[in-house]
């Protein structure tokens, strides 16, 4: 299996990285058991009591690798059920940052779409560089991202616009969204995120994993764990669906390629 996602350790921070980059770090099927295995790796890590979560590359993650070439799930493609149980492994992985004991931070560059930006929203603090753009475009082509978090960080109006048109927004607005923490140069993002995380490891352990453990219960006590869940279960057959933009998406993908059907409905929103 290659090595798509990397990890070292700097002092006390544990450093998970996306290193897919000529896919715009597009999650694969490898891709989401490696970093499964290696989050899992950092919050076991005796030695360290953060995390950070980067990529390689120009973007951050691009989401799901939906360029197609798997036989096994084209066979399944209008199959509810098989969409519910990958989905759900899609999600387990994306709440990942979310279940860990210690604090993740996400460090983002470029473009955080789709399950990209579910995984960035689902960590505890996101460090974006000026050049990130985040969204859940899959709309556009019948699909929804399950992991519904978004309402629970910029309030349903935001939510609902953004998750029913499929629009990106750049850094700035995602800061005063509430998406992310704070915005730093591309060129200073990696240094910039391990000082955050270095500083953070000046909190003894015990007290940060009982502060995020705190906050994440009171959510889950408001309904956000029962959000996710539901947003699954609904969700999951509308992948099953046959639509008329989604079907047509999939013939243009296997004509002419991902990069044309995609080209094709981002046409359609310019005006």
């Amino acid at each position: 299996m290659e090595t798509i996602i990397t990890y070292e350790t700097d002092e006390k921070v544990s450093i998970v990285t996306l290193n897919r980059p000529a896919k715009l770090n597009a999650i694969s099927k490898d891709m989401r058991t490696q970093l499964s295995q290696t989050l899992r790796r950092a919050d076991e890590d005796a030695a360290t009591c953060v995390v950070v979560l980067r990529a390689e590359g120009r973007s951050f993650c691009v989401g799901y690798d939906i360029s197609g070439g798997d036989p096994a799930k084209e066979a399944w493609r209008h199959d509810a059920l098989k969409w519910h149980e990958s989905l759900s492994e899609d999600v387990a992985m994306e709440t990942l940052p979310w279940d860990m004991k210690k604090p993740v931070i996400a460090s983002v560059q470029g473009h955080a779409l789709g399950g990209g930006c579910e995984l960035a929203m689902l960590c505890d603090i996101t460090i974006a560089a000026a050049d990130a753009t985040f969204g859940e475009p899959e709309v556009r082509f019948s699909n929804v991202g399950p992991a519904m978090i978004m309402p629970w960080l910029v309030g349903l109006k935001k939510a609902r616009e953004l998750i029913y048109m499929g629009d990106s927004i750049n850094a700035e607005e995602a800061l005063r969204l509430g998406m992310i923490n704070k915005i730093v140069p591309v060129e200073e993002l990696r240094a910039a995120t391990l000082k955050f995380a270095k500083r953070m490891t000046l909190i003894s352990p015990e007290a940060l994993y009982h502060a995020k453990l705190a906050i994440n219960r009171g959510a889950e006590a408001g309904g956000l764990r029962n959000a996710i869940n539901v947003g699954l279960d609904v969700l999951a057959p509308l992948y099953a669906a046959k639509t008329e933009f989604g079907m047509k998406f999939a013939e243009i993908r296997k004509k002419d390629g991902l990069g044309a059907a995609l080209k094709w409905r981002a046409a359609q929103f310019r005006e």
